[in-house]
């Protein structure tokens, strides 16, 4: 791998360390209330899911559409890419955009899908530096309980999660790292990384 990539890697990898300190603040028309209320709506979605007994396949399409309806997607993609979004043409940023969308929300639907039996409880609201953070528990059979976090903004013109923690696993800085090593192994060719992506959905 060439050294200037390793380089870039370095660069990232002292981004992420900073966590979402880059995202850029909005507005604080949010409110509490409305932060919680977002996440209720996604959580109830996200029960009925997996409560309804659909097959594997029927459920990642009801995730992905829940996704696409609560989640911040264009802010989570640019993150995703970081540093190397900014050398993105126009048309790469939607084809990439595109691509983690259906990338993430299958990946991730997959990991709710093994919520089957259990349920998402939402517990609290709090502000943080990006937006609010909503805190959940998640009841799933034969283990002990543990917490899902969502984070919300409404820094794209109405309330959506932009980034999501599931047993303290940051989504956004465990996928930077995924898209990065697709990316070198590319040699930082976008668009090679973006057809990686899709064959990967």
């Amino acid at each position: 791998m060439p050294s200037k990539f390793f380089s870039r890697r370095s660069v990232l990898a002292s981004l992420a360390a900073t966590g979402l300190a880059a995202l850029p603040l909005p507005a604080f028309a949010l409110s509490p209330d409305s932060a919680r209320r977002l996440v209720d709506q996604l959580v109830a979605e996200i029960n009925s899911v997996i409560a309804s007994g659909k097959s594997e396949s029927a459920m990642i399409r009801d995730f992905e559409r829940i996704f696409a309806r609560y989640a911040d997607v264009p802010i989570m993609a640019r993150y995703a890419l970081g540093a190397d979004a900014r050398r993105a043409s126009p048309a790469q940023m939607r084809a990439f955009t595109k691509a983690f969308q259906v990338y993430i929300s299958r990946k991730y639907g997959r990991r709710f899908r093994e919520f089957i039996g259990g349920r998402i409880e939402v517990q609290s609201a709090r502000q943080i530096r990006s937006g609010y953070e909503i805190r959940s528990v998640a009841f799933l059979r034969g283990q002990s309980p543990f917490e899902v976090t969502f984070l919300v903004s409404d820094k794209s013109g109405r309330d959506l999660f932009f980034n999501m923690f599931i047993e303290g696993v940051n989504l956004l800085l465990t996928e930077r790292t995924e898209i990065g090593a697709l990316l070198d192994r590319r040699g930082g060719n976008i668009d090679a990384m973006i057809a990686d992506l899709q064959a990967a959905t």
